[in-house]
């Protein structure tokens, strides 16, 4: 299908405001945000891009997950929309752009095309999904993984947060359970475009990174079991410290990532000690191993040196040890049509990139499985991100912002 020309460009001063608008809602302690999946600040947040998008003249529908889909038509009826959009949802102390730029320059494409008066032969759906973080409501890219058939939607609904709340009552609660079946809409093609959330791209100069890749993941949560007693009084050969057990199995990811470098990472970023008090040895320790490689190999081997490690450590320190795998996903190809439109309209308008892959989770990870799918990022100052000192500069959000547009538009087919 036709590109569009070199020279249209999205508004870069209308995204930014309107990103920094979003931030206004569930504003974080440090100039970030927290806007959790199925709070009262996610329903306002939701509230405010449907009223944008329903002033940039789309229809909103919204599925039983509640993820948002709205829909500026297409001059063929029977043609499959592409989809196009991120996340509104923020970690507890998230950032003011992780998920939110790709949400609000999908609306921005559209806005655009509207300025344009350009018609385009696809529909084009601007998305957001719920619960992509999964920090209120593991796993992480819930609504998607639902709509891509990877969890039951029963399962999902029955998910339950710190304080015992259920993910479905928590979606009824908020107004935003919608009535369309999860994953009854098809698609064309899907594109989002993220913030890199890591120091590469920034460091080498890029503009834009055209994701080839999605790392693949495993969480396994282990749990050892020793003994509580008396930090002063409990002789050094009596102790079964389940603490020092924990200390060592990190030790051991550690040196299992390093063993697969440079792509391979491990850590543990979820950890509880119990009794957690200043004069007793800990009787407990509980804490989620975070392993990730883009190939499936090595994360299978990874999760197999951890578990015969972790029994050896445990095993010669009187303890015991459970190993359970709470979540993870296979490594992602991208989709060579949907990257290729990508790198070409970074191309096309100038913009410096280089291929990469994607460390994170995200919802196109999912969405994968089920449709041509592509990824766009563009750089964050130090890579820094789910923290309230996240940053990206107009330029850079404006040149994701840009490419987005391009690889969208050509996909969705420009009619004259």
């Amino acid at each position: 299908m036709a590109a569009p020309g070199e020279n249209l460009r999205i508004n870069g001063d209308r995204l930014w405001e309107s990103i920094h608008e979003m931030a206004r809602i569930g504003p974080g302690v440090a100039g970030g945000n927290n806007r959790q999946t199925l709070t009262d600040e996610d329903a306002e947040g939701r509230a405010l891009f449907q009223k944008w998008c329903e002033s940039a003249g789309l229809e909103m529908g919204v599925d039983e997950m509640g993820t948002m889909f709205a829909t500026r038509k297409g001059e063929d009826a029977d043609a499959l929309p592409v989809y196009v959009g991120s996340h509104l949802d923020t970690q507890p102390t998230g950032g003011r752009y992780d998920g939110v730029l790709g949400v609000l320059g999908a609306l921005e494409v559209i806005r655009t095309l509207n300025d344009l008066d350009i018609k385009t032969k696809h529909p084009i759906v601007v998305t957001n999904w719920t619960n992509e973080e999964g920090t209120r409501f593991a796993p992480a890219m819930l609504a998607s993984g639902v709509f891509a058939g990877v969890h039951e939607l029963d399962w999902a609904n029955s998910r339950m947060d710190a304080k015992g709340l259920r993910f479905g009552d928590e979606l009824e609660r908020i107004g935003w359970k919608g009535p369309e079946t999860v994953g009854a809409r098809k698609m064309h093609a899907f594109f989002e475009l993220h913030i890199e959330q890591g120091p590469i791209l920034e460091s080498e100069h890029k503009d834009i990174g055209v994701v080839t890749h999605g790392q693949g993941l495993s969480w396994t949560q282990v749990t050892v079991t020793g003994k509580e007693s008396h930090t002063g009084s409990t002789p050094m050969p009596m102790r079964k410290n389940a603490g020092l057990g924990m200390a060592k199995i990190l030790q051991l990811v550690d040196e299992i990532a390093w063993s697969h470098k440079p792509n391979a990472v491990g850590a543990a970023g979820h950890i509880d000690v119990y009794p957690n008090s200043r004069n007793v040895i800990p009787g407990k320790a509980v804490f989620t191993v975070d392993f990730r490689s883009p190939d499936l190999a090595v994360i299978q081997d990874m999760e197999k040196r951890l578990a015969a490690g972790a029994k050896q450590i445990c095993d010669e320190m009187g303890l015991s040890v459970e190993l359970e795998k709470v979540g993870g996903f296979d490594p992602v190809t991208f989709d060579e049509g949907c990257v290729r439109a990508v790198r070409e309209a970074a191309e096309r308008l100038g913009y410096t990139h280089r291929n990469i892959i994607s460390g994170a989770g995200h919802d196109a990870c999912w969405i994968a499985r089920v449709a041509p799918t592509a990824m766009i990022m563009c750089p964050c100052v130090d890579g820094l991100s789910h923290n309230e000192a996240e940053e990206i500069s107009k330029e850079w959000a404006s040149a994701g912002a840009d490419v987005l547009f391009h690889a969208v538009v050509e996909t969705a087919g420009i009619v004259e």
